[in-house]
């Protein structure tokens, strides 16, 4: 699997509402304050923070962390705003999280994980600074991001539910980069540092990962259905909550099919919106947002 560069008002439009700061609810926004979470290396990793405005002292708010899609190798977190707003106006604490981009050298997705393990442990260390309720964060991502959000939830801590640890409460992942073997890129990337099935989710599926909602184009050639299935029957298989939904006639990103889905992304406008729809009805049906 490899993502093309594409822009960064491409990227919004995929997956949230460019420019979007105000939910139907009348919730403003603010933001994104600025934080260094991590420095591995010296190099410094941000967090961009989103929030409600009129947030009580005190308040804990869920929290919802997105991490942006690249194949590993590219991207920036300005990506995932767009979304990141969407989610904060639906009154959610909502982080777009940087992490290490592959070099193909020395940087390998091993580390992009490592980050994003990162990150959420420092929402939940920062969580009284933020607002945020440390027992409910839900990680999101597409492609390759969400990749990393459901590597976070299998190779991270698994003392989430105590509000503790670096696994998530929650996934949504859309176009998700989860059954990894034969993929010669994730290889290539992760050159000597292991097997590309030692970071494949499909693989290591076990019991008490959280609730998981997949939004999925039937016709994707770059995350492909067969893969996705396996990973959902899976979770389901061993008494884990998944919904996998598949739009039917769509590709990756939701570019309907008979366009290339494998450069920039084409995303169908309904269907970009009904995955945005669905989301928020799985936020709500765990009681994150009202």
């Amino acid at each position: 699997m490899r993502c093309s560069i594409v822009v960064t008002g491409v990227l919004a439009a995929v997956l949230g509402c460019t420019g979007v700061s105000r939910a139907q609810d009348d919730v403003t926004v603010e933001g994104p304050a600025t934080h260094v979470f991590s420095s591995p290396g010296g190099v410094p990793l941000k967090a961009y923070v989103f929030a409600p405005t009129g947030k009580r002292t005190g308040e804990r708010r869920p929290a919802i962390v997105v991490f942006h899609g690249g194949g590993w190798s590219e991207g920036e977190p300005e990506w995932a705003f767009a979304r990141a707003r969407h989610f904060a106006a639906r009154g959610l604490i909502a982080v777009a999280a940087q992490y290490r981009l592959s070099d193909q050298k020395t940087v390998t997705p091993l580390d992009a994980m490592a980050d994003a393990r990162g990150v959420i442990h420092w929402m939940r260390t920062q969580a009284a600074t933020l607002g945020i309720d440390p027992g409910r964060i839900v990680a999101d991502g597409w492609s390759a991001g969400a990749h990393l959000a459901a590597s976070a939830a299998i190779f991270g801590d698994v003392t989430a539910a105590k509000g503790q640890g670096t696994a998530p409460n929650a996934l949504i992942l859309v176009s998700p980069a989860v059954s990894l073997e034969g993929d010669s890129w994730a290889q290539r990337l992760l050159g000597g540092r292991g097997n590309v099935r030692d970071i494949s989710p499909d693989e290591h599926v076990r019991p008490g990962l959280p609730p998981t909602l997949i939004l999925q184009g039937s016709t994707d050639t770059v995350t492909p259905l067969a893969g996705v299935e396996r990973f959902s029957n899976r979770m389901k298989a061993v008494g884990n909550t998944c919904e996998l939904h598949v739009y039917e006639g769509f590709g990756h990103l939701f570019t309907p099919a008979g366009i290339p889905d494998n450069g920039q992304p084409q995303p169908d406008a309904s269907t970009r919106s009904d995955a945005l729809v669905r989301a928020e009805r799985f936020l709500k049906s765990l009681g994150y947002i009202k």
